[in-house]
């Protein structure tokens, strides 16, 4: 996880478009085999950092009104018709599951000559950590006869643009910064019709395109996309911070303004977006032959003399250094210059330096495509307290910046879809939108990242292979999820397989007692005192792993109970009474009264005693007392703001939740520091990401533990609902449901508290209310109490 890596970018001529274009649900509907070619440049080995770009030219007799193909690349492409992008691709996955886009291009196309265009780019050595690769190339499947026109062979061209090269650099999980040169590039608006190609060669056959399952060797293994295209919103570039080198208009950079800069001058501007964002940047000029442009992007500035390692508040600029990855330009004097990233940037601040030579260089603008996976937030938290409403708009754009086509745990550094963060992330999206695509997603890709030894890969898609063990647990947890809150059994049943193979993968390293000694690989836990995979009595066990294992074991059982096989709930179930004997006699400290790290009991952490109390260790007449000590003994190992997601429901599991409002001080300290992104650990001074998703957790539990709603059977099947309020005195919301929504409202009047309740059809639940239970109907419920 804690990689240290560089950027990339390059030129696109990216055009600004819609949301939610014509990408769509595959059309196709017969598995008929696919009769295209994968396709590169001619004489092209493909396994060099190259940006290619393919056209063709078609004649239409008149507007169609539908006309789908389907299209992928490796690496990656950006696909125009008529010069407006359409579509950008293909979802990430796996050799065995190359995905491809399908795509109406009807409403692009004129009765005429049309161009169909695509930008494809192989970032080889230098691609990001999640893109798995064979070789540059690309493919185009008419959706029928009439569509197969486009069907790429050697009737495209293509052409490598020579202008283009990646940045030496520190390595960066998420991809290298790029050098573009102007002089070198290709020249003008290539995506257009009337765009003069007749010296560009023609494309060769690399493989015949196969799908799935219809090739006996794997190279591309074609399977539709599940998810749809990602949001593309132009956005504009907010504050101008500082300049120095020359004076700006005051419009530049929210408005389109125009610069112009001197021959032989050099400028330097920091912009400031003033939140975090995810967007493609566009950077428009003319002139300024030979000029040097430099684009760099950081979440936040750094402390002066502390060499980017000391972070203050997040809105200050004075006396901070500019530390980020950037993209670097030279310009060829031309009019309408254009440079567009092949990849999102992730920043809060940008910084433009100009350096002129013997002609002045005109910045026309700068601007950026905010893009993101495309969920739409349908849950409401209605109330006055203002400081709640911050934390949920915080958390849903942290959410929301990292998920794209997989999560991610950081937008800026990794962009990997690790399962201690996703788990965290799914759960956010089940409660926040009605869309689960994306965690279907990404169950199915942790399915499909098992090695022969059954674990799962810490984080997936990868082109390496990093097993943190103990994330295969929570793989297991983000199952039973999953079942809790869809109403898709069938999806999870699916994979049950790969449940048991990580359970049985975790047996090989059980003791007869049932307790694990040395799990294997990376066994993180937080990045909290020795928890980060470092924790081990002499005898190589530790409570935080067999109380992880037991956790699974108890979830499989449920599972494997009702849509699985009965004897491994019984095997499970087994396995999960000897692991909670072993526990309880191997890690209890009566002076203490609480579970310790180890069986020497020299050390205690609040992440043991949190997964003690979900586990079931703890008797219910003990459990307020207990949940207390957690909170008030301070020699405890304090969780990080991503473990305090398990913490916080075990407090509200020991009768706490009452206080919910009282646990929130990280969040406050974020926003204290000027943070518009939830950070990826406590220490705000020196967290390495601002932006991390497993920090959203309480856009989770404002509506599953303050207004209490929450499934109480599998596929939300029936719900409870159990409010903790605390000073809260009128508060009222929705949850998305598979079968619509859950409404609540409360409403205390006269020292009566008026409660209302509306539940899906079919769907019935219980109000839990100061102990006392009350049944509940599809549809309104009111209460007086």
């Amino acid at each position: 996880m804690k990689h240290f890596f560089l950027f990339l970018l390059a030129l696109a001529n990216l055009l600004y478009i819609q949301s939610g274009h014509s990408q769509s649900k595959s059309s196709q509907t017969d598995n008929r085999p696919w009769n295209t070619n994968w396709i590169a440049a001619p004489n092209d080995a493909g396994n060099a950092y190259g940006i290619y770009y393919f056209r063709k030219s078609i004649d239409l007799a008149a507007k169609p009104a539908s006309f789908i193909i389907h299209v992928s690349a490796d690496n990656r492409y950006k696909l125009y018709v008529n010069s407006t992008l359409v579509s950008l691709g293909p979802a990430r996955g796996d050799t065995y599951y190359w995905n491809y886009e399908t795509v109406d291009l009807a409403p692009y196309l004129i009765a005429g000559k049309n161009t169909v265009s695509a930008l494809v780019f192989n970032e080889a050595q230098f691609r990001p950590e999640a893109q798995i690769s064979v070789r540059t190339a690309f493919i185009i499947q008419g959706n029928s006869a009439n569509e197969e026109i486009l069907n790429t062979n050697n009737t495209w061209k293509c052409i490598r643009d020579a202008g283009h090269q990646p940045i030496p650099g520190y390595f960066f999980a998420a991809s290298k910064g790029e050098m573009v040169d102007m002089n070198q590039a290709v020249k003008g608006d290539w995506t257009a019709v009337s765009y003069d190609d007749s010296t560009w060669p023609a494309a060769a056959k690399i493989l015949d395109g196969k799908l799935k399952g219809m090739s006996w060797g794997i190279d591309w293994a074609l399977v539709p996309s599940s998810l749809p295209a990602r949001e593309m919103t132009y956005q504009r570039i907010i504050k101008l911070r500082s300049a120095i080198g020359m004076s700006v208009p005051p419009t530049f950079p929210e408005k389109k303004t125009s610069l112009t800069i001197p021959a032989n001058t050099t400028v330097a501007l920091l912009l400031d977006q003033t939140f975090e964002t995810n967007a493609y940047v566009t950077l428009n000029f003319s002139g300024g032959k030979d000029a040097g442009i430099s684009l760099g992007y950081a979440e936040t500035l750094y402390d002066k003399g502390s060499n980017g390692t000391r972070k203050s508040n997040r809105d200050e600029v004075e006396g901070k250094d500019f530390i980020g990855r950037k993209d670097s330009l030279i310009a060829d004097g031309s009019r309408g210059q254009s440079f567009t990233t092949l990849n999102f940037r992730t920043y809060r601040y940008i910084r433009l330096i100009v350096q002129t030579k013997n002609e002045p260089l005109i910045i026309d603008d700068l601007y950026g495509t905010f893009t993101g996976y495309p969920f739409k937030r349908t849950a409401v938290f209605n109330t006055d307290n203002t400081e709640i409403k911050q934390i949920l708009d915080i958390g849903w754009r942290t959410a929301r910046l990292n998920a794209w086509e997989t999560y991610t745990d950081c937008p800026y550094y990794e962009q990997l879809q690790y399962i201690g963060d996703t788990r965290i992330q799914a759960l956010i999206s089940y409660y926040n939108t009605s869309d689960d695509r994306l965690a279907r997603n990404a169950l199915t890709l942790m399915d499909h990242s098992r090695i022969t030894e059954g674990v799962t890969k810490s984080c997936y898609p990868t082109k390496g292979t990093q097993i943190i063990s103990t994330f295969s647990l929570w793989y297991i947890c983000m199952l039973h999820d999953y079942w809790m809150y869809r109403s898709d059994s069938d999806f999870i049943k699916d994979k049950l397989v790969g449940e048991r193979a990580v359970l049985d993968f975790f047996s090989k390293y059980q003791q007869p007692d049932g307790s694990l000694k040395d799990t294997p690989y990376w066994a993180f836990v937080d990045w909290a005192g020795n928890l980060g995979g470092d924790v081990k009595g002499a005898d190589g066990s530790a409570a935080i792993y067999d109380l992880q294992l037991l956790w699974a074991y108890q979830w499989a059982a449920e599972m494997e109970a009702k849509i699985g096989l009965r004897d491994y709930a019984n095997i499970y179930n087994q396995k999960a009474a000897q692991l909670k004997a072993t526990i309880q006699h191997k890690y209890w400290d009566p002076v203490k009264k609480l579970y310790a790290d180890t069986k020497e009991k020299t050390g205690f952490s609040q992440h043991v005693n949190s997964l003690a109390i979900l586990t079931g260790m703890v008797q219910n007449a003990e459990l307020p007392a207990f949940s207390k000590r957690l909170l008030t003994d301070t020699s405890l190992t304090q969780c990080t703001i991503y473990f305090k997601y398990y913490l916080h429901q075990a407090l509200i599991k020991g009768g706490l939740g009452n206080d919910y409002m009282t646990w929130l001080d990280v969040w406050r300290n974020n926003i204290k520091m000027g943070m518009t992104t939830w950070g990826e650990v406590s220490d705000l001074q020196y967290t390495r990401s601002d932006c991390h998703a497993w920090g959203a957790s309480p856009n989770i539990e404002f509506f599953r533990t303050v207004l209490g709603i929450d499934s109480y059977a599998p596929g939300f099947g029936k719900i409870k609902i159990e409010p903790h309020l605390g000073t809260l005195t009128n508060v009222s919301g929705d949850v998305p449901h598979p079968g619509g929504k859950v409404s609540v409202s409360y409403k205390l009047k006269s020292s009566k508290w008026q409660i209302n309740i509306s539940l899906p059809e079919k769907t019935s639940g219980i109000l839990v209310w100061k102990t006392k239970i009350y049944v509940l109907k599809a549809g309104a419920n009111s209460f007086l109490i």
